[in-house]
């Protein structure tokens, strides 16, 4: 019986900088900087892949400069990628600026460069072959190419009878693409996998319990990922079951929703029920916020 789990995101180099204190604006400021490999929906493919799943597919798109590096990495990591290369944009790059203090918290400056321009040409139905689950990086609802490349997906896997999974990505990106907007672009998907911020401003709601309880009147299983406060789980209208976070000492929380969201489809995929399943992503994501970048392993550190 064939458990694969196709994802179909962004791949991007993520360009780690760890500084003490606020950022001085036109002199310096000592920090600790990595380039690594990343990507939200590259960085879930790898979760899944270390969380279990035996086969694991990803189709994104990159620059000629970095594309066999990320393929290394990502067969690496047990992923098998289907990368397009771009012939004029490089690899997207992300800067992720990430506060050293007890937080660790993190800011991102993107370039989408290739990742976002995935389109309905690159995409074959022949990928969703032996696949269970697919899972679509929120990303790609933030450029016109990608956002259609998504629909067509999205629509041959339910044309398949496969279950479709989203995470929105950004809020930021969200609040530009509107709230409507996206609501309507993921009609058909029956997991989705928004953060703390992410399901309060879906909604309008402020407590992320009413919150995920409202936007499960609109996905059949919302499961909101609260970083330090856990998870929550949430189906036809109502709250299903509140995971406790695992304690962690954060030392970069880029990458720990990936890691949550892959853990979580693997366990999925393995037959575990959603709060069996949260409860592994929420171990996942102390796990992530404890190392620097967002993958399961340091091997790929430049």
């Amino acid at each position: 019986m064939s458990t694969a789990l196709l994802v179909v995101g962004d791949v991007v180099t993520d360009v780690v900088a760890r500084h003490i204190g606020p950022l001085a604006p036109g002199t310096d400021t000592a920090a600790v900087i990595r380039t690594v490999p990343g990507g939200a929906g590259a960085n879930v493919a790898c979760w899944a892949a270390h969380g279990g799943c035996p086969d694991v597919r990803l189709l994104g798109r990159v620059g000629a400069e970095a594309a066999a590096w990320h393929e290394r990495e990502l067969t690496a990591s047990g992923v098998r990628p289907h990368l397009v290369i771009d012939p004029e944009a490089p690899t997207g790059t992300v800067i992720c600026l990430v506060d050293r203090g007890a937080s660790a918290e993190r800011t991102f400056l993107t370039d989408s460069g290739a990742s976002l321009r995935l389109a309905p040409d690159d995409w074959s139905d022949a990928l969703l072959d032996g696949v269970v689950r697919l899972h679509l990086s929120g990303y790609l609802l933030f450029s016109e190419p990608s956002r259609a490349l998504a629909a067509v997906a999205l629509g041959a896997a339910c044309a398949r009878g496969v279950p479709v999974s989203l995470d929105p990505a950004s809020a930021g990106f969200l609040t530009v693409l509107g709230v409507d907007r996206f609501l309507s672009l993921i009609e058909g998907v029956d997991v989705l996998l928004p953060s703390h911020d992410e399901v309060r401003l879906l909604t309008g709601l402020p407590d992320p319990a009413d919150a995920a309880a409202k936007l499960s009147r609109h996905v059949p299983l919302v499961v909101a990922k609260l970083g330090a406060k856990g998870a929550l789980v949430a189906a036809s209208g109502a709250v299903r079951a509140r995971i406790p976070a695992v304690p962690a000492t954060p030392r970069d929380t880029t990458g720990a929703g990936d890691a949550f969201t892959g853990t979580f489809l693997a366990a999925l995929l393995a037959g575990a029920q959603p709060e069996e399943a949260a409860a592994e992503g929420c171990k996942a994501g102390a796990m992530a916020v404890e190392k620097v970048g967002g993958r399961p392993s340091d091997r790929g550190v430049r």
